[in-house]
């Protein structure tokens, strides 16, 4: 635990009662550490926070040309939806396109996170399907590229197969290590994920917003996946979900991608932060997981906050996540408060 400090504290009355730990790692595209807190070289799987990294070789190989993708689709591969019948439709197109089918897909199924569709479906004796799954999106466009490049689709998660070897390799020059130094996991949906540094991860999105130190090719697909999950936030989450709520709010210069058990990734792309500002990758965890999913957003909307690249009525606009809140008992009686604990960060003089 010595990796993690204190982030995010909840409090009952004026006592503290709880507190969240956590690490914070902000980088720009050279590689270069800005700032951190806790150790920002402590190694954790990004879950669906890689998203986007994993649709990366798909779209660099021409996948979006190839089977004539649409920007809302190229941003559902980039997803953790919450499994609307928009989310389900668009997932359908797809694999339309690419002549797979939901069956193919190994992702399993679970309830839809949009609570209204979840009861719906509930309500009418209907079983979720696979499309329903939050990482649809990203399993029918591994699905895709395996078409496209003429490899097998079954068993297209093992690690071993040629789709997943692009995804690693090409995640980890993102991150500017070798495919060796990329710790191996099986993520909820059955696909590989990945566990590196955090300097590394906030690389990776720092890369990502502002590419054009990279091969054209690669220059060229990391500016496609920002501008598709910018222009269509809300497929890459949902309603009331913050990553889209974020980037809604962002104007094009905002990249937000959450990962479960407390890991948040977000791209500032060049000029966020006023004109000139370089691109910035901010990546952390919340150590234990943040079960309840609210110190999360509120530690992102305070580092945002303290960097500059929100303004008071983007500020307003995101109070629902943070970085206060009120705490609530049964009775609707406030009792506390959570707030960020992470010391100020001293980043923004360096951009």
């Amino acid at each position: 635990m010595s990796d993690y400090l204190p982030v995010f504290a909840l409090t009952r009355g004026e006592t503290v009662e709880s507190v969240h730990f956590g690490a914070i790692a902000i980088c720009d595209n050279r590689g270069n550490l800005l700032w951190h807190y806790g150790n920002p070289d402590t190694i954790t799987f990004l879950r669906s926070t890689a998203k986007p990294f994993q649709a990366l070789p798909f779209v660099e190989a021409g996948g979006v040309e190839h089977f004539g993708l649409t920007a809302r689709e190229t941003a559902l591969i980039c997803a953790s939806h919450s499994g609307t019948d928009e989310h389900v439709a668009v997932a359908a197109s797809i694999q339309r396109k690419a002549g797979v089918t939901e069956d193919d897909l190994l992702c399993g199924t679970h309830p839809p996170y949009h609570q209204e569709t979840a009861e719906r479906l509930k309500a009418a004796g209907e079983e979720p399907t696979p499309n329903r799954h939050n990482c649809s999106g990203k399993h029918s466009g591994m699905l895709a590229f395996a078409r496209m490049i003429g490899a097998p689709t079954a068993d297209y998660v093992n690690p071993s197969h040629p789709v997943q070897q692009r995804i690693l390799h090409t995640f980890a020059e993102m991150c500017g290590l070798a495919p060796s130094q990329v710790a191996l996991g099986t993520d909820g949906c059955s696909a590989p994920n990945f566990a590196v540094p955090l300097r590394s991860a906030a690389l990776a999105y720092a890369r990502l917003c502002d590419p054009s130190a990279l091969p054209p090719a690669r220059a060229a697909a990391c500016r496609k996946i920002t501008a598709a999950m910018t222009a269509y936030p809300e497929m890459v989450g949902g309603p009331g979900r913050f990553d889209t709520a974020l980037m809604r709010l962002g104007g094009g210069k905002i990249v937000s991608k959450a990962g479960a058990e407390g890991y948040q990734g977000i791209g500032l792309l060049p000029g966020a932060l006023g004109s000139g500002s370089p691109a910035l990758g901010i990546v952390f965890k919340i150590s234990d997981g943040d079960a309840r999913k609210k110190a999360r957003s509120a530690v992102a909307v305070e580092i945002l906050r303290q960097l500059g690249a929100l303004d008071e009525t983007q500020l307003q606009a995101l109070a629902s996540f943070g970085p206060r809140f009120p705490i609530h008992n049964w009775r609707k009686l406030q009792v506390g408060e959570g707030y960020p604990v992470f010391a100020e960060i001293d980043a923004r003089e360096q951009v």
